[in-house]
């Protein structure tokens, strides 16, 4: 009964959240670019933005970053940061950020990098995600535990959704 409850918390969100749209206004508003480099997400950050009508106009570009290697090469990530930490771990959400921030030129940037499930990943838990949002010079990065009991799809959406309100709470005050 907890699964399902969970599950139909991560449905009702899904069709419910006005998130991206928060994004857009602000985004539109202010005349910013956004870049996204997704890992645990698959590309569902990105895909969530572009799914509000005029996106085009802020969206400047979207990686799915999902191995260590397009970490490192694409948006250059330390080797060592990999070796010594991990792909999932708040340095290398920090580095993905730093990079895409360099290579896009965007004004923000959103990057994610976790464990969506249902098995284990460098041994951190089912439902753990570092998100990192560039913007003015700064980068923040968030930890975000989940409950493991989300389907590897509602864990996504979730983890999408927790990414995203990390640039509202980054942008809120422009």
């Amino acid at each position: 009964m907890k699964h399902a409850f969970l599950n139909l918390k991560a449905l009702i969100l899904c069709h419910s959240s006005k998130v991206p749209d928060k994004i857009s206004r602000i985004l539109t508003r202010n005349k910013m670019k956004i870049a996204t480099a997704e890992s645990c997400t698959g590309g569902l950050v990105s895909s969530r933005l572009t799914d509000v009508t005029g996106s085009s106009n802020y969206i400047r570009a979207n990686y799915v970053t999902y191995s260590k290697e397009a970490k490192h090469n694409i948006l250059g990530v330390s080797q060592e940061t990999l070796d010594k930490f991990g792909a999932i771990s708040p340095e290398c959400a920090y580095e993905m950020a730093d990079g895409l921030l360099k290579i896009t030129g965007s004004d923000v940037v959103i990057c994610t990098t976790g464990v969506a499930g249902p098995s284990t990943d460098e041994c951190q838990p089912v439902g753990l995600m570092y998100t990192a949002c560039g913007y003015n010079g700064n980068i923040t990065v968030k930890k975000v535990k989940l409950n493991s009991n989300y389907s590897r799809k509602n864990m996504k959406f979730m983890f999408s959704e927790e990414a995203l309100k990390l640039v509202i709470e980054i942008l809120k005050d422009i």
